[in-house]
């Protein structure tokens, strides 16, 4: 009698959100996966894009084993929002620009198989950051896709993103292209603010005593 292997229909493959790995190797890892990940999505929330922290890639639809997990993801042209995961198959495309924080002992995984992975899916921008500086000197290194595949980008400038990224401590930092401005990152964004109050609460003080001396401000009639 022979033997028969039931198929699971594509609709019930289960892909998993997760595999009890932890997210990042160190607190500086973790917290450059986390800012990179808060400052792009502000700068992208007016976009129809989305921008994922380590969460499974799948792109081979039907083996829910083949599947990757980068550190940080840029989708355009997608819904907005987050995700358990993404099926490239599903949301029709593939993400633009991905970001590892590597270290020495990613490096080989980082520089060669998801490089290779990545070029193959024609993922737009590839940028590996080495907080620590434990394998690249430089703390950044970056590929952009050409007609011969992944090619060095050297002046640390992300076409798809229109951002320049610049090392700052263990950190990236993020500068617009069309104004210069800085993305600032949650820390300093609490900082602007605070900053902003506190000059906001000076004004007014400034204004009472104004008032006490001379009166009220005369009104603009135009």
């Amino acid at each position: 009698m022979t033997a028969v292997v039931p198929t699971l229909k594509t609709s019930e493959i289960v892909y998993p959100s997760a595999d009890g790995k932890p997210v990042a190797e160190t607190y500086d890892h973790l917290y450059a996966i986390l800012t990179t990940l808060e400052v792009l999505k502000q700068y992208l929330a007016d976009r129809r894009a989305t921008v994922l922290a380590n969460q499974f890639l799948y792109y081979a639809q039907g083996f829910p084993k083949v599947r990757v997990a980068p550190d940080v993801m840029v989708i355009f042209d997608v819904e907005p929002g987050g995700r358990d995961n993404y099926k490239i198959w599903e949301e029709g495309q593939v993400p633009k620009v991905i970001f590892e924080i590597t270290s020495l002992g990613t490096k080989s995984e980082d520089q060669n198989n998801k490089k290779d992975l990545y070029e193959g899916i024609e993922v737009q921008e590839y940028w590996l950051f080495d907080p620590r500086g434990e394998w690249i000197p430089e703390q950044l290194r970056g590929y952009r896709l050409g007609v011969e595949g992944y090619q060095l980008i050297r002046d640390n400038r992300s076409e798809v993103l229109q951002l320049r990224l610049e090392i700052e401590g263990k950190l990236l930092g993020f500068y617009r292209e069309d104004n210069g401005e800085k993305l600032l990152i949650p820390d300093e964004l609490v900082s602007a603010l605070k900053a902003e109050r506190q000059r906001a609460a000076e004004l007014e003080s400034l204004l009472a005593r104004y008032r006490e001396q001379f009166g009220e401000l005369p009104e603009d009639n135009g």
